[in-house]
């Protein structure tokens, strides 16, 4: 996949089919709707482009809106990347293109991108105040000689919808199997390890306080965790504690992991935990030695789970 930042960028003369949308997770049903764009892009000979923004739209329009997002950026182009889309085209979100009318952005699209073939989601509305629906985006490209398709509405076999608001809310409630499977893979986060009170040390626990790199992606709910931590190219079972310890008097919330299998000093690196199971709710025990039995338990249930797999870093060692 190439990233295209400026239309002069496309020098083989190439006629695109393109949908466009924040595209935030890639989930399941973006993934069904990019492989319907390439099946379109490849009847007509065009190649096939994702159109997408670098920040999260609202957050232009509103300063102070906080998107919670299912990705950075880095993530959403890698993932994209996964689909097999030639193209991706990344425009800046500006007050300035907020204000384009559908009609007016989709002239845009076909006289600066060579966009012939707009693929829209079923349920999908861009232009200024997004006041117009499909049969209007029809009209529009007749008039700017695009053609306008409806992407299939998506559905699990079980027949739930996907979205990457129902993702977020499930995250929230702590369902990371649901979430995972809406997503394709594992929810995600990466960060650095920084430095603790050490408590869990003396417990027999060393945890590895993770600090997040993308301050605006969704944090699961408070709870405990078994996940899959990737640490140098090597993949860890993990227990992964978010909350506010409320054993030690609620502290500060935290996202804490202790590594299975693994002991040495991690200060200042850099970690990414996928999320597998919730294991239970954060609670408060009685003594440091009621939590400490209550983690071996948990670290029992978590080395007993298929925690085997790749993820991000291709081929690893799992310990």
């Amino acid at each position: 996949m190439r990233v295209i930042y400026d239309a002069r960028e496309l020098t083989d003369g190439r006629e695109l089919a393109a949908t466009v949308g924040f595209f935030d997770g890639v989930h399941a049903g973006h993934r069904a709707l990019i492989r319907q764009l390439r099946e379109v892009a490849r009847e007509r000979g065009q190649a096939a482009a994702v159109i997408t923004f670098p920040v999260h739209p609202r957050r232009v329009l509103q300063s102070d809106y906080r998107p919670q997002l299912l990705d950075s950026f880095e993530e959403k182009l890698a993932r994209l990347a996964e689909t097999g889309v030639d193209e991706c085209v990344v425009l800046d979100f500006t007050p300035a293109l907020a204000a384009l009318t559908a009609r007016a952005f989709m002239e845009r699209l076909s006289a600066e991108w060579r966009v012939r073939t707009l693929v829209v989601g079923y349920d999908h509305r861009f232009g200024h105040g997004r006041t117009e629906g499909f049969e209007e985006y029809v009209a529009h490209g007749r008039a700017v000689g695009m053609e306008v398709l409806r992407g299939t509405p998506y559905l699990l076999a079980d027949g739930t919808a996907v979205s990457s608001s129902r993702i977020r809310a499930l995250l929230a409630e702590c369902r990371v199997e649901e979430a995972a499977r809406m997503l394709t893979v594992p929810y995600r986060l990466r960060g650095h390890v920084v430095s603790g009170q050490r408590i869990g040390r003396t417990m027999g626990f060393p945890t590895a306080n993770l600090a997040v790199d993308e301050p605006l992606k969704v944090r699961p709910g408070d709870g405990v965790y078994a996940v899959r931590a990737w640490l140098r190219g090597t993949a860890y079972r993990g227990m992964l504690s978010i909350g506010n310890r409320p054993t030690l008097g609620n502290q500060p919330t935290a996202v804490e992991v202790h590594l299975l299998d693994f002991a040495g000093q991690i200060y200042g690196e850099a970690l990414e935990v996928e999320f597998v199971r919730h294991l239970r709710a954060n609670r408060r025990f009685d003594s440091l030695e009621a939590l400490r039995e209550q983690l071996l338990r948990d670290r029992e249930a978590v080395a007993r789970l298929p925690l085997i797999g790749a993820g991000n870093s291709g081929e690893a060692t799992v310990c």
